[in-house]
């Protein structure tokens, strides 16, 4: 179905439990939003007539980016259908990569992660080429945004006064109290390059354990605030760091790399018009801009759709 200003769409926020539920079975039933049965983003036939389908990954910055290029592309007379909450890059890549999804947010320094462990660009251009030498045919990778979001490793306030970490600590220094630390983020955390292995190969960090939540979203941040984690991957662009006091570690081995959002296409799903509609949004979007619309969503409680249609006016871009 197509979703506009005057008719109903899927809901955009997940919280609490639902969250972990749906990262649980999205790789069974990611029609998460809608009771149609046709809507199930996992069905392999492709999107019908001229729509496109744009999806997010199952956190509040991926769902309202997935909004910001939709009413974009619908800005241009292009029919849209969203697929929000769909789950992490795992099951997504594959989603786009078949052709069930048209268009999805992505960061360029995770998705490199994703596609090539190993590979250490040192600039975004460099990021993008290496991307594109690992990338399925069916795909493209549009302009990035100057925008960026990283994965960090953050520690709480408790934590940062009793082993003395600041804004200008390193990851580096927890490798003497790691043992004694939980680390907590979403279970793909566990396995990645840009997770649990990197920070043991490039900084010698062993935890005492590993506590499962969400990606950088409200369980991760419930679990640094009672001290159930001490240490967490969170979102550079989360505006709860500085509510909540929390410290962000520096990353000088560069783990975490180049993160500018960058829109990832399903080729020949999206016609001209909407490329250059996706690429005049990335030449507009910026770090401040983006956690300013993170600060309106998950600060002020806002729709993240009508914050979307709100930056775009303010952009010249609806």
């Amino acid at each position: 179905m197509t979703y506009d200003a005057q008719t109903s769409r899927p809901s955009r926020r997940l919280t609490g439990a639902a969250a972990v539920a749906l990262a649980a079975t999205t790789a069974l039933l990611s029609g998460c939003s809608s009771s149609d049965a046709g809507d199930n983003p996992l069905d392999q036939d492709k999107t019908a007539g001229d729509a496109v389908v744009v999806g997010s990954n199952n956190f509040p910055e991926s769902t309202l980016l997935a909004d910001i290029y939709g009413e974009a592309l619908k800005a241009k007379g292009i029919t849209v259908t969203y697929k929000p909450n769909i789950g992490s890059r795992e099951t997504t890549y594959g989603l786009i990569k078949n052709g069930s999804l048209t268009v999805l947010p992505e960061y360029n320094g995770a998705l490199l992660a994703y596609l090539d462990p190993k590979a250490a660009p040192k600039t975004t251009e460099a990021t993008t080429a290496a991307i594109n030498a690992k990338l399925d045919s069916a795909l493209t990778l549009l302009e990035p945004a100057p925008a960026q979001d990283k994965d960090s490793v953050t520690v709480n306030a408790a934590t940062a006064q009793k082993y003395h970490l600041t804004s200008e600590s390193s990851i580096g220094d927890l490798k003497s109290v790691a043992k004694d630390l939980v680390i907590g983020g979403s279970p793909e955390f566990q396995t990645r390059q840009q997770g649990l292995v990197g920070l043991k190969d490039v900084y010698g960090l062993q935890f005492k354990s590993f506590k499962a939540l969400d990606a950088g979203g409200p369980l991760t941040q419930a679990a640094l605030k009672q001290n159930t984690v001490q240490v967490a991957d969170v979102f550079t662009t989360d505006p709860n760091i500085r509510k909540e006091g929390f410290v962000v570690l520096q990353d000088p081995q560069n783990l975490f790399g180049f993160e500018n959002v960058q829109p990832l296409v399903y080729k020949s799903g999206l016609p001209q018009n909407g490329v250059d509609a996706l690429n005049a949004v990335s030449a507009k979007l910026d770090t401040k801009a983006l956690l300013d619309l993170d600060a309106q969503v998950q600060l002020d409680k806002k729709d993240p759709l009508d914050v979307a249609r709100a930056w775009l006016k303010s952009a010249g871009l609806d």
